[in-house]
Formats: C-alpha cells, structure tokens, sequence
C-alpha cells in the first residue's frame, strides 16, 4: 500500500528541487525529515510539506504504521512557465522564463 502527495505550481525551478528529492528517495520518513529540516534551501522546505502530507495520508487514509514507511518516489515535475521580457540593447528584448514545478512524494511500507 502507498500514499502520495502533491504540491502544484510550486514557484521554483524543478531542477533544484530535484538535486533534494535525489537525498531522500528511498530513505525511512523520519530521516528523509532530518535531512529536509537541516538543508537550507526553499526547495527543501516545500519538499518537506510534501513529505509531511503524504506521511499524514498515509496514517488516516491507509492506517499505515509511520515506523514502516519509507520515500519510495519524490520528483519535481516542469509546471507552466510564466514568460516575462528583460530590455536589452537596441532595442531588443530577452526573454526570461519564470519556471514552476508540480513537486510528489510517494512513501510506501516496507514489508
């Protein structure tokens, strides 16, 4: 049995989210949190708001036993990207893209 969540729209790059889901896929709950509350990154703390909601579907939804659980999936996914136009010179225009992740945490019992 597993239990996920999902946060959208998140607004930051899902490359640097990634580089922090890489730290805690397959890693038990309790020291995936560790490691999220000690790195200093907003990555970091989206990921564990994502992590604690799955814990907490995991518990009421399934009446999984938190000890058991482990982070069997965390990914950071491309979302819409919001499209913005710097000035540069001769009047040209560069784009700078604003990007936004969908970022989910799969935890799931180990048996």
């Amino acid at each position: 049995m597993e239990a996920r969540a999902v946060a959208k729209y998140i607004r930051i790059s899902p490359l640097k989210v990634n580089f922090i889901c890489n730290e805690i896929r397959g890693k038990q709950v309790d020291e995936a949190l560790t490691i999220l509350r000690f790195t200093p990154k907003k990555g970091a703390r989206e990921l564990e708001k994502v992590l604690t909601s799955a814990i907490a579907n995991a518990e009421n939804n399934f009446n999984l036993d938190r000890d058991n659980l482990y982070v069997k999936e965390a990914y950071a996914n491309d979302g819409p990207q919001l499209k913005r136009w710097r000035p540069r010179a001769r009047g040209m225009a560069y784009p700078i893209l604003k990007r936004t992740s969908h970022i989910g945490v799969v935890v799931k019992e180990r048996e």
